[in-house]
């Protein structure tokens, strides 16, 4: 199957089977390996990325949903760290072993976007279903609440 979709912001065609993961096309096919396999059943989020600005799982969404869509990876933040969530996270030093920071930074990119000042419930909501092994997770409140200022700063 031949599939077009945008992916951070560039045309692109797959033609891997229609019930592909997602996941899959984008590190095998397409070469971007910034967001990660975790569980393959859609329950850790280390595979979030974003779909027409919505969070989604990728390991769990066959390449057949996405024909002429926008789909957006961690790549898509910045290149050079410069995004404030970006920012947030290496201040706040929430990385220990760094397995699951993509899907969290996408997750918490999907909150900001609509969200721009959360509550901890607004962020413990948005963030759900995210898992960290490392249990960095008061780290990662206080870098989205640090981004979310930042954002909000330079509107």
């Amino acid at each position: 199957m031949t599939v077009k979709f945008t992916l951070n912001g560039i045309a692109v065609t797959a033609k891997s089977d229609a019930d592909t993961p997602l996941l899959w096309v984008i590190r095998d096919e397409l070469g971007l390996t910034g967001t990660k396999f975790g569980c393959g059943a859609g329950l850790c989020g280390a595979c979030t990325v974003h779909l027409g600005g919505q969070a989604i799982r990728a390991c769990q969404t066959p390449l057949s949903t996405v024909d002429g869509k926008d789909i957006r990876t961690v790549e898509s933040l910045s290149k050079d760290n410069s995004h404030p969530l970006q920012k947030a996270w290496i201040a706040h030093q929430v990385p220990q072993c760094g397995y699951c920071q993509s899907g969290q930074l996408m997750s918490a990119a999907a909150l900001l976007a609509t969200n721009h000042q959360p509550s901890d419930a607004d962020i413990d909501s948005a963030m759900n279903g995210n898992i960290c092994r490392c249990g960095t997770y008061n780290r990662i409140r206080a870098a989205i609440k640090d981004a979310a200022a930042e954002m909000r700063a330079s509107a």
